[in-house]
């Protein structure tokens, strides 16, 4: 039973960040000038990319602005930016990189910091590992006396990297290494994997005859064993061109002082005589990065403290539920709130609990003009619900015009000082009309498209701030619109590509004219008399350009638009569902009923995803080549490696014959498989087997079956009926409030410490200030909340502990040995 347990813990990485800027970029070889610098930041997971950000132009201090997020699929040693120069001529150029390893990203953790660029040396891009078994033997020499053989085994390397996109043609050289000696033998050459079986052994002579006497005892000679090594390098078969270096180990041969037999598995490390530089020339990248890893134990392991949280809408006050705690000790940490959103959502317990801390908020709250305008648990609930829930609606009403925003370009600056020589101050002013007209419309005119979970909350927002300020008329909009129009319209209108609207940070001119039109309809959606709006810019400019706005009927499209997004009438839906693009990007497609295999067989295509079908294109925006309807797809599953020597590759199974799909890289792999998972997952005709390889020259390559139409060998992915918004993994986010809890271990003490002083002496003590960081209502119900917390956290530790207690050991594949480089 504890094996099954075990076996069903996963380890889950995520990391999120930002590429802000480069300084001092130094120059590069080749035809580029420096200050013609057009530059442009990737990310690598070792050797493969996963990110990259857009050109910017001519500049050797440029500003990126690049937010990016995703899952880490697989293991990966070492996370790299590098710096390019753009070449139009030629293949794009290194300038420089940064390269951290996994086990140092911690140190960096949710700071900016300033980096070093280090130069981009073919013999320092290395990743992967290699099982290697060593021993001495004793040999009788053609003399007739006694000597020792080295005996080398290399076993076999796994996730060497790709080549221009493949898989490698790898082969490995194995030497013997001291002051006066080097001896080199080779295997043979494995063809088109990543991961090779070499199983081949090779024999060194270590000690000569002559080095033999009866008080040696056929051991190795003590200056022999303190210098020889074992080097083994890994190398890429190029044929006709010059082989591909992938990556060096040194080992000792006096580790088998200790053991008889070593056996083990070591990363590959960069060519110790790698070409040096001075980083100091290539000048400096600033990055933000929060790298997680979640150790998510078995679901029972989850269950006490999941259940506590769940029952936090029904705790009076609710101050006192393990929800409220989390957030009120974690105030500092914006992100800790999400999880709880995310677990409360998937188990519709949302509405409830929100509903209670804006209560509590509003009855903190003298003001009806400062009406949920700070940053406080109830904002920050509805903030984090609004990103999740409301993710197709903005694409649905924003991406149309955002889109036509950026793509047209048009001048919109209206502020004298910034205008630029020739420029037009009233066609910017008219430009810029237009595009908040065409903004505003699009956000009052989409109340249909609004999530009816969205509707629930403005509801009780409506209803609690009329509650709270009975004698303003005003306020049951100003409690909704300043959720919808500041804290979700304004905010994606400003960042589009923070929620996914555009693909990358828009050109500085471009985010000026989205500044301008957020600025204006934060104007427009609060709300209050426009009057009265006008004196709330500072800018003289802005006054001017608002009062056009007068002559419109804006309060009265507000007011519709608000009323009809929070009323007590139920959201019916029409049934007919806006198509929403889902995920698009370029991938290669092996072509349908094609029967040889081969490279002509796989070509650029343009694959794009909606909730109503699938299809793909020459290019981005020609019409469709092939359109499947997603009821029709019946799996969407992985494709192993062997089946056309490719990585990350994945297929479509439907009516037709399978769609095999291969993505850029692992993280866009496992992007493709989420969605295309989440939006078939309801199908009716899915599959309960698939075929993990091709069927080719008669036989499926995975199962050996002859027929075409025989049933798949291997279990489909299992999945959970689920709202395709709201797929959440509630063990790993449970995982991550335990995180957050026991990170502020200290606070959670001093909350016991308040709950037990103000029981005690009933009220809080001058001399403890800290404690009025706390929300305390009712401190014995609060105490025994934070009793059953501490309790469970106690237990979860225990089973962390005795899964950490059984780490892999160091040498194994998963913890391998770092070898030494010379």
């Amino acid at each position: 039973m504890a094996e099954e347990d075990d076996a069903r813990i996963r380890i889950l990485q995520s990391l999120r960040g930002k590429i802000c800027e480069a300084k001092n970029l130094g120059p590069v070889s080749g035809p580029n000038r420096q200050r013609d610098l057009c530059t442009f930041c990737t990310i690598s997971l070792d050797q493969e990319e996963v990110f990259r950000t857009k050109v910017f132009d001519k500049s050797v201090s440029p500003f990126y602005g690049e937010d990016f997020y995703f899952e880490i699929p697989r293991p990966f040693q070492c996370l790299s930016f590098y710096v390019y120069a753009k070449s139009v001529f030629q293949r794009d150029l290194p300038v420089g990189k940064v390269s951290i390893r996994k086990d140092d990203l911690c140190k960096y953790s949710g700071k900016e910091h300033w980096f070093s660029l280090h130069p981009v040396d073919p013999n320092s891009e290395v990743q992967g590992k290699v099982h290697l078994e060593m021993r001495l033997n004793e040999v009788i020499t053609e003399n007739g006396s006694l000597g020792q053989h080295l005996v080398v085994r290399i076993i076999e390397c796994k996730e060497l990297p790709l080549i221009s996109g493949q898989n490698c043609d790898p082969y490995a050289t194995v030497s013997l290494v001291g002051p006066a000696r080097s001896d080199q033998k080779k295997t043979k050459v494995k063809k088109k994997t990543s991961n090779p079986q070499f199983e081949e052994t090779f024999f060194f002579e270590v000690t000569r005859s002559s080095s033999y006497s009866k008080k040696s005892h056929f051991q190795v000679e003590e200056e022999d064993i303190e210098k020889l090594e074992i080097k083994v390098d890994l190398w890429n078969n190029e044929n006709l061109a010059q082989d591909v270096f992938l990556g060096e180990t040194r080992v000792p041969v006096k580790i088998l002082r200790n053991d008889h037999i070593h056996k083990a598995w070591y990363l590959l490390q960069p060519k110790g005589n790698g070409s040096k530089s001075k980083s100091d020339d290539l000048g400096s990248l600033r990055l933000k990065l929060t790298y997680i890893e979640d150790t998510v134990l078995p679901s029972a392991c989850y269950t006490p403290l999941c259940n506590l949280l769940l029952k936090s809408p029904d705790v009076k006050p609710i101050s006192a539920s393990a929800a409220h705690i989390l957030g009120d000790i974690c105030r500092e940490r914006y992100e800790a709130v999400l999880p709880m959103v995310r677990l409360l959502l998937h188990h519709n317990r949302f509405v409830p609990f929100v509903s209670a801390v804006a209560a509590l908020e509003l009855d903190n709250t003298q003001e009806a003009n400062t009406i949920f305008r700070g940053n406080s648990l109830a904002t920050r609930c509805i903030d984090d619900m609004m990103k999740i829930v409301g993710k197709n609606y903005l694409a649905v009403t924003l991406k149309p015009v955002i889109d036509e925003i950026c793509d047209s370009n048009k001048a919109c600056e209206i502020d004298p000082n910034k205008l630029k020589e020739g420029d037009n101050v009233e066609v910017n002013k008219e430009n810029l009309q237009v595009y908040v007209q065409k903004v505003f419309s699009s956000i009052t005119q989409s109340s249909s498209s609004c999530p009816p979970l969205m509707c629930d909350v403005f509801r009780s927002l409506r209803h609690l701030a009329c509650k709270r300020f009975p004698g303003d008329p005003h306020v049951q909009y100003s409690a909704v619109s300043s959720f919808v129009f500041l804290r979700f319209f304004a905010v994606a209108v400003l960042s589009p590509h923070s929620f996914q609207l555009r693909s990358h940070h828009p050109d500085p001119e471009i985010s000026r004219t989205l500044t301008l039109i957020s600025k204006t309809i934060q104007t427009l959606g609060s709300w209050g008399s426009l009057s009265k709006k006008l004196s709330s810019f500072k800018e003289t400019y802005m006054y001017d350009f608002f009062k056009s706005f007068q002559e419109d009927k804006c309060i009265e499209k507000v007011k519709k638009f608000l009323d009809e997004i929070s009323s007590n009438v139920s959201k019916e839906s029409s049934g007919l569902e806006d198509a929403v693009v889902l995920k698009e990007g370029e991938v290669q497609k092996r072509a349908q009923g094609r029967k040889r295999l081969g490279k002509r067989n796989f070509k650029k295509r343009w694959l794009r995803v909606t909730n109503r079908e699938l299809s793909y294109h020459k290019h981005k925006g020609k019409e469709a080549l092939c359109t499947i309807s997603v009821k029709n797809i019946q799996a969407v599953e992985k494709l192993d490696e062997s089946a056309f020597n490719r990585k990350n590759m994945f297929q479509v199974v439907h009516s037709e014959k399978p769609l095999y799909v291969q993505a850029g890289n692992c993280v866009e792999a496992s992007e493709w498989l989420e969605v295309l998972g989440q939006v078939t997952r309801c199908n009716e005709g899915r599959l309960a087997t698939f075929h993990p390889s091709n069927y080719t020259s008669g036989s499926w390559q995975c199962c050996k079956s002859q027929s075409n139409s025989a049933p798949g060998c291997k279990p489909c992915t299992t999945t959970m009926l689920a709202n395709l918004q709201l797929d959440i993994d509630c063990d790993r986010e449970t995982e991550r409030i335990f995180s957050f809890l026991s990170s502020n271990d200290t606070k959670l003490q001093n909350m016991e410490d308040a709950c037990a002083s103000m029981a005690v002496y009933q009220g809080p003590q001058r001399e403890q200030e800290e404690y009025s960081k706390f929300t305390i209502q009712e401190p014995k119900e609060t105490f025994q909340t934070l009793k059953q917390l501490r309790n469970i956290m106690e237990e979860l530790q225990r089973q962390h502990n005795i899964r950490n207690d059984t780490a892999a050991q160091y040498g194994s594949l998963d913890n391998p040995i770092v070898g030494k480089t010379s």
